[in-house]
């Protein structure tokens, strides 16, 4: 069988064209879908954090001398209620007995929850350490001063700086 060129180019056309509607003409398979639900949760913490600036007493000349820091206490819920203990420092020989050093000399003072110097600051939570309350609203800064005092009538080596070092504790 012998088939003209007009034929012969559209023969693939039509097979083509024959596939497609063969093709189309499949009925589609049905999918099921099935859905499921689940739980995200998280459970926060209560936190507090305590920083607090140096406290600098300047040049001491036997004479009482004082001086403030500041904590700043920060919690992440509101009105969480905390503690904030000061220890004896790097060179303390009791909780309340702090020394600045200067090589083997030291320079005695005292940390103080209140500006007339009579409420020592420790480390036994409801003793001597500072209760508060953090702000009515969560991650809002609440201050607390330290107030320090060398006692006067000291006799050290003159010259020289004297220092401590001391470390704020927060339970809440």
């Amino acid at each position: 069988m012998k088939f003209s060129n007009a034929i012969k180019s559209a023969l693939p056309v039509a097979v083509l064209g024959f596939l497609a509607l063969g093709l189309t003409s499949t009925p589609a398979v049905a999918l099921t879908t099935n859905t499921a639900t689940f739980t995200v949760s998280a459970t926060v913490a209560a936190s507090c954090s305590v920083s607090g600036t140096n406290l600098t007493f300047g040049s001491y000349t036997g004479a009482v001398t004082t001086a403030n820091s500041t904590l700043t206490v920060t919690c992440n819920a509101a009105s969480t209620p905390y503690n904030i203990g000061l220890n004896p420092g790097a060179h303390g020989t009791g909780p309340y007995a702090r020394n600045m050093a200067n090589g083997a000399n030291l320079l005695s003072y005292g940390l103080f929850q209140n500006a007339a110097w009579t409420t020592n600051w420790g480390t036994t939570s409801g003793t001597d350490t500072e209760a508060g309350t953090s702000s009515a609203t969560a991650m809002t800064a609440t201050t607390v001063t330290v107030y320090g005092q060398i006692p006067a009538n000291q006799v050290v080596a003159p010259l020289g700086a004297y220092t401590d070092t001391i470390t704020a504790s927060i339970i809440y």
